[in-house]
């Protein structure tokens, strides 16, 4: 199967007013405006999105909002749960509202072949991702779990060099870094791409440095680190430093 996007996508950042209350409107124009900055691909209510503190109404309200003002990319939706049922239900929400792909991060105890089966058979024909990020979003995907695994996809934010490394050669599947530092070698080794927090700030130097900019990748490192540091504040205040966005978030 085709990867559903290569190069840069999002982890887009959800804009919440100062009562916190989302901001739909105003988080699918910032997705727009990072797609017409070269961006390709969009993942909406994930650990970025502060997906623990969205109701699954608002979730999927989100998601049909970047849908429509997105039309030309893949929309990709979290859909974590720390048990398969409430998360097969959100991924069957997430199809229905026209998802491309769906994001799910296996849950911190019990058995992730279950977990993933029961994910796989509510997505239907949409492409299931993995998303290994212990211990900020669930549970860890292993690599030699992952060939067990009825998944397409893994999106690995942990930094770590040689697992991707790993994954690449173990595993045949669509294998994307979360983790800026590390793009142009993502780039290089054969990753089908990155997802990223901090294409929410410099959609442009995530692009140039896949396409192997080094000074833009140097660039990334002060990005990359605005991203982690003091999550979600940090990356909110870099996002409206940039794109004069609110604030508000929900958690920390």
């Amino acid at each position: 199967m085709t990867a559903p996007w290569t190069g840069i996508a999002v982890a887009l950042a959800t804009l919440f007013d100062d009562e916190k209350t989302i901001a739909v409107e105003k988080t699918a124009e910032h997705a727009a405006r990072l797609v017409e900055a070269g961006v390709g691909a969009v993942v909406v209510a994930g650990s970025t999105g502060e997906a623990a503190a969205l109701t699954d109404t608002e979730r999927v309200a989100l998601l049909a909002a970047v849908r429509e003002a997105c039309p030309g990319v893949p929309v990709v939706a979290g859909a974590s749960a720390e048990w398969w049922r409430p998360a097969a239900d959100r991924v069957v929400a997430a199809v229905s509202a026209g998802a491309d792909g769906v994001l799910v991060a296996p849950p911190r105890s019990g058995d992730p072949e279950k977990y993933f089966t029961n994910v796989a058979a509510a997505a239907g024909q949409v492409p299931v991702l993995a998303y290994h990020f212990p211990p900020n979003a669930g549970g860890a995907v292993p690599v030699d779990v992952l060939p067990k695994l009825p998944i397409q996809g893994l999106k690995d934010s942990s930094g770590d060099p040689e697992r991707l490394l790993q994954e690449l050669e173990s595993w045949p599947g669509w294998v994307y870094s979360g983790a800026a530092v590390l793009t142009s070698f993502a780039s290089t080794v054969g990753a089908a791409g990155s997802i990223l927090a901090a294409a929410n700030i410099a959609p442009e130097d995530c692009v140039a440095a896949w396409n192997g900019d080094g000074a833009a990748q140097r660039r990334l490192l002060a990005v990359h680190r605005a991203c982690r540091s003091r999550f979600p504040h940090g990356l909110k205040e870099a996002m409206a430093q940039r794109w004069s966005t609110p604030t508000g978030a929900r958690l920390g």
